[in-house]
């Protein structure tokens, strides 16, 4: 379904600033009619080794034909990360004779480009190498700062190319951190619905569908995901887009990530401060997604406790949390432990009113989880089918550590996700992951 620049049902006016998503085999040679199109002189092109060898000297090769001037720029660097130096390298060697910027990439390279294209002001285009993260259609990047794991507004892509020839040949690790992002679907919408109902945060129905064909899509093509079935891989890359859209139309992440998300993010924070381990975005939101699932199997199964879960509230010490907090992700908890200062979701008055409310639509929140997420048994099924890692110890993570990764992942930002719940019902110490 389109929304662009349409009336929803919702009441709002759906919009997003992508002019055109070209998917298909032989997609990138559409590239000289789209920079002619849009008047541009002269493209910035930015890659690293390995997305150069994968499509930036084809785009080089067709400009050339063309005789379309252009700069290009790779990163000498081994495995280059979203942050202060890197972003900062490509702004320095930007050509101010550019009129544009073409990222030949995934996340990373997307990210940076994006802020490259929103500081020079200037068109950009993605040429995608992997179907392996959602960012392509979102107008910020992922990016770190700080030591800590920010969603930093930037430009979205007036044009994304996803070649099914170049993007089946992407490494296979790519591959299914890609279907591993949209997995995560099943928790952003269900926890969506549920943060309307408690919360009254803004919610629309059209936007949540969109995505569950998105992802009903790339599940009904999983049997050949591995055999790098062009179908397959093209599903996977069109939903990815759509979650980039669908934040774009509903003005926020929700659609597309949620508490699955952020203990990935929670991962990627002690990799930055500890030097520990970490897997591609996609595989670990994977294995969120699966710990999100069993939980919600157990608090589907849970009677709210209303002077329990008042009485966890009133005994819960902020100082001692966030002395953990401290100890468990080094300087990045700094920037948890301010935002609190404005969120203030800890007070025993705003719990109050939360849990209510919670217990009054019990029901229909259990509803709602048996409506959006697969059990975890059907959900295990699937990820072995496409080869995705279950567990924490599979991709190396310390098993220890998993339920502080999950009690953290509520201060992360001001989103009501299943963390946030379980503390209303004052539970989440109680609950075996």
């Amino acid at each position: 379904m389109n929304f662009k620049n349409g009336k929803c049902t919702c009441g709002k006016i759906h919009t997003a600033d992508v002019d055109r998503i070209i998917t298909g085999s032989g997609a990138i040679k559409s590239l000289p009619e789209i920079i002619k199109e849009y008047g541009i002189k002269k493209p910035f092109i930015i890659s690293d080794k390995n997305t150069f060898a994968a499509a930036g000297k084809s785009v080089c090769e067709i400009l050339d034909g063309e005789k379309i001037p252009y700069t290009s720029f790779r990163f000498a660097k081994d495995n280059i990360e979203p942050d202060e130096y890197f972003v900062g390298s490509a702004v320095m060697h930007f050509d101010r004779s550019c009129d544009a910027v073409i990222g030949v990439g995934s996340g990373v390279i997307n990210d940076i480009s994006k802020i490259v294209s929103s500081v020079a002001g200037c068109r950009y285009i993605i040429v995608a190498t992997a179907p392996s993260m959602d960012g392509y259609a979102s107008a910020s990047s992922s990016v770190s700062m700080d030591g800590l794991k920010v969603s930093l507004p930037s430009r979205c892509a007036d044009v994304i190319i996803g070649d099914t020839d170049i993007l089946v040949n992407a490494p296979m690790n790519m591959l299914k951190s890609g279907i591993g992002d949209m997995l995560a679907k099943y928790i952003s919408i269900c926890e969506w619905r549920i943060s309307a109902l408690v919360t009254g945060e803004y919610y629309c129905e059209e936007i949540a569908s969109y995505i569950r064909d998105a992802l009903k899509r790339c599940t009904d093509n999983a049997d050949g995901f591995l055999k790098r079935d062009k179908a397959a891989v093209e599903a996977v890359f069109d939903g990815l887009c759509a979650g980039g859209l669908a934040m774009a139309y509903a003005g926020l992440s929700r659609p597309a990530s949620g508490v699955e998300h952020y203990i990935s993010h929670i991962w990627d924070m002690r990799g930055l401060e500890f030097g520990t381990h970490c897997d591609t975005h996609g595989i670990q939101c994977a294995v969120g997604t699966l710990i999100a699932a069993r939980l919600y199997e157990v608090i589907e199964s849970t009677k709210p406790n209303k002077e329990k879960a008042l009485e966890y509230a009133r005994s819960f010490s902020l100082e001692d949390w966030h002395n953990r907090l401290r100890e468990f992700l080094g300087s990045a908890a700094e920037t948890m432990i301010e935002l609190e200062k404005k969120e203030n979701k800890y007070s025993t008055e705003k719990h109050e009113k939360r849990l209510s409310v919670i217990v009054e639509n019990w029901e229909k929140i259990t509803e709602i989880i048996n409506e959006e997420i697969p059990t975890a048994d059907d959900l295990v099924k699937l990820m072995n089918k496409l080869e995705i890692p279950l567990t924490a110890e599979e991709i190396g993570m310390d098993a220890d550590l998993i339920p502080i990764t999950f009690k953290a992942t509520k201060d992360i930002r001001d989103k009501y996700v299943l963390s946030r719940l379980a503390w209303d019902l004052g539970i989440i110490e109680e609950l075996k992951i």
